[in-house]
């Protein structure tokens, strides 16, 4: 568990799945992530959720955390990493469901993730890509101290779209300097 002034990141929880579908299945947040189908299929999120324990459990190549609002205890979103132990970096995903958007919840959990990664799981790089029609995720990368590192145009196909994304990432050294 990581705590935050605002949240709290935990294992997602069985009892988290009717939320997921809900948050998650919104039209807005499937659009812009890679994976989250829509509609949400019903039962899918009890089963990403079994599977995230698991792999979370052993210590696995995923690590999905639940944004929790701790004055409310409601689920807000997920948070996680995908690590590549073999070059001592992560990939960093995330989503917000809309009724919890424009607070700074990305941003401070994305945070909390990132200090996470670099303290708990050593890594050296920490990178993120957005949709280009998603600004407002890119403005989080930013604000994490994150360098733009290149587009690609039509990278991603989501639905039957072809999508360009903006990569960033941050350097250990680089997050070191930040802490200073």
């Amino acid at each position: 568990m990581i705590e935050t002034e605002r949240l709290i990141l935990r294992p997602f929880e069985s009892g988290d799945a009717a939320e997921v579908e809900r948050l998650a299945g919104s039209y807005e947040v499937a659009l812009n992530t890679l994976s989250i189908p829509h509609p949400y299929p019903a039962g899918a999120a009890a089963e990403w959720i079994a599977e995230s324990t698991k792999t979370f459990e052993e210590g696995g190549k995923m690590i999905n955390f639940a944004i929790i609002v701790r004055e409310t205890g409601e689920l807000a979103g997920s948070i996680g990493l995908v690590l590549r132990p073999e070059h001592d970096m992560a990939e960093i995903g995330y989503w917000i469901g809309v009724p919890h958007w424009n607070r700074g919840y990305a941003t401070e959990a994305a945070r909390a993730i990132v200090d996470y990664g670099f303290r708990e799981r050593n890594l050296n790089r920490i990178y993120a890509g957005h949709f280009v029609r998603n600004p407002s995720s890119g403005r989080v990368m930013q604000k994490l101290g994150m360098e733009f590192e290149g587009r690609q145009r039509q990278s991603i196909k989501k639905w039957d779209d072809y999508v360009d994304v903006d990569y960033y990432a941050i350097l250990r050294s680089e997050w070191e300097a930040q802490r200073r």
